[in-house]
């Protein structure tokens, strides 16, 4: 298996640690430094007296399966059966060094689909490191070489002594041996016999029986609980307040101002607003309804989503940042013999995770103990140490099980109000946001306009293409981000058609609306896959070809194309094609259908993964859509867990088209309108078909991760099925009312 994508440790990074006191062989990864103390670091196995192994899991668990594609190529390596295994969560870990932190465990933290690749050769080193010592110690008890010893699940066998010990009996002896003088060595995919198998989530069960614990769950003595009033207005202050009544609730205990950053500044915290807290969450719930604050509406009192539209159109009659400048593209363009040129807008839209933010924290004098759900744990620690003044090294953090991410949890601004309140108070804090809370509180997909314009020759190729976009960039108020760089958030420099059409342009405007935005599962792959695969239908039909063809003869054949965005340092548009090609044939896209009935294609390729989408719809003359087919396919290299690829798949077509049907979060008077999901309505599961197929197709032996490909190509494989049945061009997200006008 290759694996170059991933950071190899050094021999000094990585030995094998002692034995417990309950004769259990552990298996650490010290920082680098003083091996003596790194002895004490690390925890990824433990092998108990009864031959069981346990296996730590360092990854925030968001529904991806990471936690247990990882334990999975430990337990590979170890060669052990899947079936002694068991799998334990793990705090953060951080080491202090000379020049800050550096990580106990590896890299903590899943975003960008790179939970699964940044822990690749970490995870299978820990598990052939532990089989080669008890390889060695096994060898040595029964009086033979280890030439003349192998392992077979859980065991060190010794064919010309005729025995076997089971790795429990060597512990001890394992745990004492040296560090051997070359790396151990690691399976060729041919021997895999855990890993590229389909085993069932190690918390399924925990799952569907209510056992497993997410943040909301916490618990924890003597805690107090909070919620806070929020201004309403985006970007606004708390003026007055009146808490008298508030406080009269009984089990309201305090009510304090909570200061949010100015306009402009970066977030720490999303908002100004005041805090109410209880002896219940209830009890806050009912003290904050009867507050009576005046805010400052402050300086986005005037935004809305008129004028947020209208200002982009507006922009894009100027001349914006040119981001991209390939060939000449003015020239080619007024060259070409079919010039086509059209607008789409993608809106703002929110997370809305089952899980509504929460953190537990208990700030004390010298540390500081954080509880919460989290995407970056690592980044819950920078929150608190912000709030608290404490060094990282004093805040111990736990991260459960995560009940929806989307990106949304990236973002620690939860867990920096619970250390704020824990801090004033003295208590420990279980900070609760409502559903509420998070739909008017979040931050946002980023929204925007987007004009494409092609020029195709007389020969039918596109010789010319550009990506204009005017948008709400979400690397607004980043930290030490240049307004320069903004557009780099919105369109990647290297996506598809770059380095295929000669003549190519991306150009951007930033809206500076004060509506807070950040990353969203897949962040600008969703909007730009939309545009950019309903722009090529457009493009086919202006021109007189086949949708289909044209995508194959753009992608052509297998080549490696350089990529620098998230995914590189290639993109190989061959192995689109032949996922295109894949879906094609199964939804039989050639068949004649009638009226009203039309299939649509799309795909994309976005943090080193391959998807594509067929989707077959009907529309009523009444503008009734239904969805009658999906056949999805992903090539994610080689699928580690294929069970959790497929999920993703499978999720990410649902979360795409579900934003795609009905989900856009709008600005009135300097206010979020939407609330819960009464007016932010996900869909229902009756919107999906049983004729609902996810292939997932290896490609070579090299994994990379599955989050985000399979939500952009969903939305522009509807739309453009849409077109094919009506003839109506959809170029608005979301969909909502507009085939029935």
């Amino acid at each position: 298996m290759n694996v170059d994508r991933s950071p190899m440790l050094t021999r000094r990074q990585f030995i094998i640690a002692g034995a417990t006191a309950s004769g259990a062989l552990v298996l650490g990864i010290p920082a680098l430094g003083d091996e003596a103390n790194a002895r004490r670091l690390g925890f990824f196995v433990e092998i108990g007296t009864d031959n069981r192994v346990r296996i730590g899991s360092s990854q925030p668990e968001i529904g991806q399966g990471v936690r247990t594609a990882l334990p999975m190529l430990v337990a590979e390596e170890l060669d052990v059966a899947w079936s002694q295994v068991d799998v334990t969560p793990m705090p953060l870990g951080l080491v202090r060094t000379n020049d800050g932190f550096t990580w106990k465990y590896g890299v903590q933290g899943v975003g960008g689909s790179t939970g699964l690749t940044s822990n690749l050769a970490l995870m299978r080193q820990v598990g052939a490191t532990a089989r080669e010592r008890l390889l060695r110690a096994g060898a040595a008890r029964l009086g033979a070489t280890v030439d003349e010893c192998r392992t077979v699940e859980g065991t060190v066998v010794c064919d010309r002594a005729n025995a076997s010990l089971p790795y429990a009996s060597l512990v001890a002896d394992a745990a004492k041996l040296p560090e051997a003088e070359a790396p151990a060595s690691l399976k060729s995919p041919d021997e895999y016999r855990i890993v590229g198998k389909r085993h069932g989530n190690v918390q399924v069960r925990d799952i569907v029986t209510g056992k497993a614990r997410y943040g909301i769950d916490t618990e924890v003595p003597g805690m107090r609980y909070a919620v806070i009033a929020r201004s309403p207005w985006l970007n606004g202050t708390v003026k007055r307040i009146d808490d008298a009544a508030a406080r009269q609730i009984r089990g309201v205990l305090d009510v304090f101002e909570i200061e949010g950053p100015a306009m402009g500044e970066p977030y720490q915290i999303l908002a100004s607003g005041v805090a109410v807290v209880a002896t219940t969450t209830w009890a806050a719930i009912k003290g904050r309804a009867a507050l009576r604050v005046e805010w400052e509406k402050g300086p986005s009192a005037e935004d809305s989503s008129e004028r947020f539209w209208a200002d982009n159109e507006r922009m894009l009659a100027t001349r914006g940042q040119i981001g991209v400048d390939d060939g000449d593209f003015d020239d080619a363009f007024a060259k070409a013999s079919t010039q086509v040129v059209r607008r789409y807008q993608v809106p703002f839209a929110s997370h809305a995770p089952m899980e509504p933010q929460n953190a537990f924290a208990h700030v004390q004098e010298d540390r500081c103990h954080i509880i919460a759900p989290t995407q970056t744990p690592s980044g819950a620690s920078r929150s608190a140490a912000w709030v608290t003044g404490l060094e990282r090294d004093q805040i111990h953090v736990e991260f459960t099980r995560v009940g929806g991410g989307f990106g949304r949890r990236l973002t620690n601004d939860y867990v920096a109000e619970a250390a704020l309140i824990s801090k004033r108070t003295g208590w420990p804090i279980k900070l609760q946001w409502t559903r509420e809370d998070d739909i008017k509180n979040d931050f946002y997909r980023p929204a925007g306009t987007h004009e494409m314009k092609a020029g195709v020759d007389e020969n039918g190729e596109v010789i010319a293409w550009a990506h204009r976009l005017a948008s709400a960039s979400k690397y607004y108020r980043r930290p030490n981000m240049p307004d320069e760089r903004l557009w780099q958030a919105e369109l990647y420099s290297d996506d598809f058609p770059r380095h295929i059409v000669p003549n190519l342009q991306l150009e951007y405007h930033h809206n500076a609306i004060g509506v807070p935005r950040g990353s969203w599962r897949a962040p600008a792959h969703t909007a730009n896959a939309f545009v950019v695969q309903s722009f090529l239908d457009e493009v086919a039909h202006e021109t007189g070809e086949d949708p289909l063809a044209l995508r194959l003869r753009l992608l052509g054949e297998l080549r490696e194309l350089p990529y620098e965005n998230h995914g590189g340092p290639t993109f190989n548009p061959g192995r689109l094609a032949r996922l295109t090609r894949f879906v094609a044939e199964r939804i039989d896209y050639a068949k004649p259908r009638g009226a009203g009935r039309g299939v649509g294609i799309a795909t994309h390729f976005t943090f080193g993964g391959y998807a594509a989408h067929a989707i077959e719809v009907s529309v009523s003359d009444a503008g009734d859509l239904t969805i009658e087919r999906i056949v999805a396919a992903m090539d994610v290299g080689y699928a580690i867990h294929p069970n959790a690829v497929e999920a993703q798949l499978q999720g990410g077509t649902v979360d795409g088209l579900s934003t795609a049907l009905g989900l856009e979060i709008t600005v009135r008077d300097g206010q979020i309108e939407q609330s819960n999901f009464h007016d932010y309505p996900l869909a229902k599961i009756a919107a999906f078909p049983a004729r609902f197929e996810a292939h997932v197709l290896d490609y070579d032996d090299t994994p990379t991760g599955a989050g985000e490909m399979g939500l952009p190509s969903a939305a522009p494989a509807l739309t453009n099925a849409i077109f094919a049945a009506t003839g109506k061009r959809l170029r608005r997200l979301p969909i909502g009312d507009q085939l029935r006008a």
